[in-house]
């Protein structure tokens, strides 16, 4: 039986229309092997890997060996051991205390899950917990950014602004305002940063007060916003959402699912950008992608609250801190340090962002967005305000694009939403040439696109 078959009639795929695989012509794309930066489909074809899997993959396919040699010892000794009343195990233990180091200051305490929606989840309860054990059990709203992803289970749902996703399943378990993101283009006419940060603090103030302070418990914010495509911050922005939680009462999770472990070429990307959160969420690069794991680290001030004498955390999950996943992400860790990954993002982002920034001179380019080796390019159509046609969104946005890029042996996203994007980010390994070479694919299929756009005949 072929891949598309079993899936077919077996496997239920993340974000697919299931039903539409094998009969109607959709042939599945399995992914057999990787190398560096590489991976092989079961065709035999190579790519380079320009999404670092889902953004996870920051050390690419070349460590299997050295990792699997700290899985090997870990089973060794212990297979399995939960965190749970009052019981633990070394490498949980050990890893907390490293993430401790890498943290921003007084980020103190982590509590480990299986990956970055429980991880949001988790933030979610922990804030929660914070404003009943302080006597404000009427914090119960949450304030998110418009367009934000926070993941997909019921409680992460509610702080992910996508209504197609969350209408199939009703009511958001947890009431949620959202608020101005920082994306430039949908200004109607530019603003320096003071400018910028004063509108978006403005618009996030407002928000509290028409909620009411005294009922907002927590914002959450990627210090780069994905969704939307890579939306940086204005400069004083993160200083300035960090004065309005002291302001109201409310507490600030920074959302470093994506951006945390070297992506924006930080260990936290929220310090490129100068920001003080009270909790911040991880998952994705804190393994490299090798194994499932998530974290939510608190820093000291709410766990003053939560670890009063007494006080019971009922929260958990059986696989929190797994010794397998940890050794791993010790590892991980390890291996970053030693090869100096975030330094050779910090040695390539300029240039990147260079290549990337020229593609605005396309026809179909309305902005290129990003930091570090994490960027997306707006594209534009041939309709009014660079909307596009349903003809031109079909035959470019989910054909050609997506289609010549991986002929050219590259793997990128491209979305086909309210504003279609594509989005690269790459291995963090990847050196100047192979960054080059992303940019040139990138550049070669978008030229072509702009060639269609322009005359569709072609």
């Amino acid at each position: 039986m072929n891949a598309t078959r079993t899936a077919e009639r077996h496997l239920l795929l993340s974000m697919t229309a299931n039903g539409s695989l094998g009969a109607a012509g959709e042939e599945l794309f399995v992914v057999t092997h990787g190398d560096g930066p590489y991976v092989h489909d079961s065709a035999g074809h190579c790519y380079i890997d320009g999404l670092s899997g889902l953004y996870c993959a920051q050390l690419g396919y070349g460590y299997a060996e050295e990792i699997a040699e700290a899985a090997r010892q870990q089973l060794r000794e212990l297979s399995y051991s939960p965190l749970w009343s009052a019981s633990t195990h070394p490498a949980a233990l050990k890893l907390a205390r490293r993430l401790a180091g890498l943290a921003p200051g007084g980020m103190e305490h982590t509590f480990f899950s299986s990956g970055g929606a429980e991880a949001v989840e988790t933030a979610w309860k922990i804030v929660r917990r914070y404003h009943v054990l302080r006597g404000e059990p009427g914090r119960t709203k949450a304030l998110a950014r418009r367009g934000a992803y926070h993941g997909l289970t019921l409680g992460a749902l509610s702080f992910t602004d996508d209504p197609g996703l969350k209408e199939p399943y009703g009511t958001p378990a947890v009431p949620t305002r959202f608020v101005a993101n920082t994306n430039r283009s949908l200004l109607p006419e530019p603003l320096d940063d003071a400018a910028f940060t004063a509108h978006l603090l403005a618009d996030m103030e407002a928000a509290v007060l028409a909620e009411g302070p005294e009922t907002v418990a927590m914002l959450i914010a990627e210090p780069v916003q994905n969704r939307g495509g890579c939306i940086t911050p204005p400069e004083g922005y993160w200083e300035g959402l960090r004065r309005l939680a002291d302001r109201y009462g409310f507490l600030l999770v920074a959302d470093e699912v994506i951006t945390g472990f070297g992506r924006l070429g930080e260990w936290f990307g929220g310090d490129r950008y100068g920001a003080r959160p009270d909790l911040v969420t991880l998952a994705k690069g804190l393994t490299a992608g090798y194994a499932p794991m998530g974290a939510t680290m608190v820093g000291a001030r709410v766990a003053e609250v939560l670890n009063q004498p007494g006080e019971v955390l009922n929260h958990g999950y059986t696989f929190s801190g797994h010794p397998l996943c940890a050794a791993i992400a010790l590892r991980t860790i390890e291996i970053m340090e030693r090869d100096d990954v975030l330094g050779n993002v910090r040695a390539h982002q300029v240039h990147l962002g260079k290549r990337m920034v020229a593609l605005g001179a396309l026809p179909i380019v309305a902005d290129v967005r990003g930091a570090g080796y994490f960027y997306a390019v707006e594209l534009a159509g041939d309709g009014e305000n660079g909307a596009f046609s349903e003809a031109a969104r079909a035959a470019l946005v989910r054909d050609l694009i997506p289609r010549r890029l991986r002929e050219a042996g590259l793997l990128a996203r491209v979305y086909d939403r309210a504003a279609p994007l594509l989005q690269i980010a790459p291995p963090l390994i990847a050196d100047g040439d192979l960054l080059d070479r992303i940019a040139d694919i990138i550049a070669a299929t978008l030229d072509e696109a702009s060639e269609r756009l322009v005359s569709p005949e072609r």
